[in-house]
C-alpha cells in the first residue's frame, strides 16, 4: 500500500512530496534527492500503527 507524505528538505528547507510504501514497515529509512535543490536527504519515515498517520523527518546525507 503506497501513500503520499510531505517533509521539508535539510538543504534548502522547499516542502517535498515522496511516496511511502507502509507494506515496507513502520520504520523506514533512505536517501532521496529533494525535488527542488536535488541534494540527498537522508528519510526517516514512521508510520502510527492504528491511524496509518505517516511522519518524516530529513537530514543531510554526510
Amino acid at each position: 500500500m503506497e501513500n503520499t507524505a510531505e517533509y521539508t528538505c535539510a538543504y534548502c528547507g522547499e516542502s517535498n512530496v515522496t511516496f511511502v510504501d507502509i507494506s515496507a514497515g513502520f520504520q523506514q529509512s533512505y536517501v532521496e534527492d529533494c525535488q527542488v535543490c536535488c541534494q540527498p536527504n537522508v528519510l526517516f519515515v514512521r508510520v502510527d500503527e492504528d491511524t496509518l498517520d505517516i511522519e518524516i523527518d530529513s537530514e543531510c546525507e554526510s
